[in-house]
């Protein structure tokens, strides 16, 4: 796809209201004036210029030629201090801003997590009020979402679910009540309860710069993706806002290209190619191909396809809440060297999970290994923060799909998270952790290890000052890993909603300025 140019013109600067033009008449020129007037008939005045024309030709002529160069010289002079003093008090040329680097992108270091008073510099978003059947009435029907169990209690709570229990002793007390059993398919409900009462919403739609869709994509989906339903079952909800967009004017005007939207699954729950395939092939209706999508995994190879992270169960309540959990987990004392926290696949042939299970267990006592089989690690247990907290690394291989939300549980306890995949995190959370992978990571591929390399071995090569120096950029980044409580946000802390949705502003404000236009 080719955005559009646009051409920018450039406003002729006037000419000087004192001054004549740049291109002054030569000396020689008979019709230059200085000549004219010497050559005008004398008036009553001219009694005091009478002995100029006693004097000599040759010597009148060369007086002539000094007194035309001497007035020369005195107007160039002027008007050159009159242009300098223009352009010290007026205003720079009206496009030369496209050549400077907007404001608030370069300013502030992409790693910091803190930032001064929002300004809106991004631009400001206006949030669609949808028919009831896109967003509240999915939530209203939670007992029918899910095909074994209800899914109201995990939804519950603005998206963050119950209240965390069972994590005395193990936190801080003064941090418990950050802590929620929150759902890893819960991102869609965080983000519209957020967006609601985000400071840079507007109300009016013509000054927006961009156009939110509250359509719990991931929510509707979920109860069609397993037994009897047909693929008509599952594209239903996703044909329907379709349908629905287009009858909207500013969705009209750009196609879609400045609209984003939240889709809390991963992406290729929705980009189902084959009827008897799974999923919905929401993303490859037409009119969804343009619109920004946030989701738990991307396709990296899809430019509106955007990765946010997984909701883990650190919720802050304020800016004090984050500085003392990065204390916590910066101070704790870890007994062990690694962790692996996961479930063996003994369908799978040379399952690599029961590799790395099997490896953690002859580590010799410095791995802690969490068998996950069943519902051991759901949520309601804090087996898995324990492990993570008391560990210096944990190991993060595939989920069902490339990446897993315990990557997020491990790093926000403020382990070293260990990869054998790339996509695991390196291709997908770019705008949430840092660019260099080996600053906050190990990686460690995974035929490497098939062929017999210990990750014991691996990681025990890393001194003290190397696992300490990683430790800490992976603290550093906790604040944009986590959604805070407040639905207006933290006081000055940026959390991974503010990241994901200054992102997306960014995204559509640079398109609009440079004049893209997706055909």
């Amino acid at each position: 796809m080719l955005p559009t140019s646009t051409t920018t013109t450039t406003t002729p600067k006037p000419p000087s209201p004192c001054f004549p033009n740049s291109t002054t008449a030569s000396p020689r020129s008979p019709k230059t004036p200085y000549l004219s007037a010497i050559d005008r008939k004398p008036s009553s005045s001219s009694l005091q210029f009478q002995p100029y024309f006693f004097l000599p030709n040759h010597v009148r002529l060369w007086l002539l030629l000094f007194i035309i160069s001497l007035q020369i010289i005195i107007l160039f002079t002027a008007r050159t201090l009159h242009l300098s003093h223009r352009r010290s008090h007026f205003p720079s040329h009206p496009h030369h801003h496209l050549l400077q680097t907007p404001p608030n992108i370069s300013s502030t270091s992409p790693s910091s997590s803190f930032s001064p008073p929002h300004n809106c510099s991004f631009g400001r978003i206006f949030v669609y009020n949808l028919p009831a059947v896109f967003n509240q009435e999915l939530l209203d029907n939670c007992v029918d979402l899910d095909p074994w169990h209800s899914r109201c209690r995990a939804l519950s709570n603005d998206g963050f679910g119950s209240k965390a229990t069972g994590l005395s002793g193990v936190i801080p007390e003064d941090l418990v009540p950050a802590w929620y059993w929150t759902d890893q398919f819960a991102m869609e409900i965080i983000y519209h309860n957020r967006i609601l009462n985000y400071k840079c919403r507007t109300m009016e739609p013509d000054s927006a710069t961009a156009f939110y869709v509250p359509f719990y994509a991931g929510l509707a989906v979920g109860k069609y993706l397993w037994f009897k339903y047909r693929w008509k079952d599952r594209d239903r909800y996703c044909e329907m806002i379709l349908k629905w967009l287009r009858e909207q004017p500013h969705w009209n005007s750009s196609g879609g290209w400045d609209h984003f939207i939240t889709m809390g699954r991963i992406t290729w729950d929705f980009r189902r190619t084959k009827d008897e395939d799974w999923g919905s092939k929401c993303i490859y209706l037409p009119g969804m191909r343009n619109i920004t999508r946030l989701l738990i995994e991307r396709n990296p190879w899809d430019y509106f396809d955007v990765a946010v992270p997984y909701p883990t169960g650190f919720h802050p309540r304020s800016d004090s809440d984050v500085l003392g959990w990065q204390d916590f987990v910066r101070n704790h004392n870890r007994k062990t060297l690694f962790c692996f926290a996961g479930a063996p696949r003994d369908t799978i042939k040379n399952d690599f999970r029961s590799l790395l299970l099997r490896q953690c267990m002859n580590a010799s006592g410095l791995c802690r290994a969490v068998d996950c089989a069943g519902t051991r690690c759901s949520n309601g247990t804090s087996l898995v923060l324990e492990a993570f907290l008391d560990s210096e690394f944990c190991l993060q291989p595939r989920g069902d799909s490339f990446t897993r939300r315990s990557i997020f549980d491990c790093m926000v306890a403020g382990s070293i998270p260990v990869f054998f995949w790339h996509r695991t995190a390196y291709l997908q959370y770019q705008w949430f952790l840092p660019s260099d992978p080996k600053s906050y990571s190990v990686f460690i591929h995974r035929n490497e290890v098939k062929n017999g390399t210990s990750i014991k071995s691996v990681l025990e090569s890393y001194s003290k000052e190397e696992v300490k120096k990683i430790r800490e950029k992976v603290i550093e980044y906790i604040p944009k890993l986590v959604y805070a409580k407040p639905k207006e946000g933290l006081e000055s802390v940026r959390d991974a909603f503010d990241v994901a949705i200054e992102g997306a502003l960014k995204r559509i404000k640079e398109q609009k300025q440079i004049g893209h236009k997706w055909k």
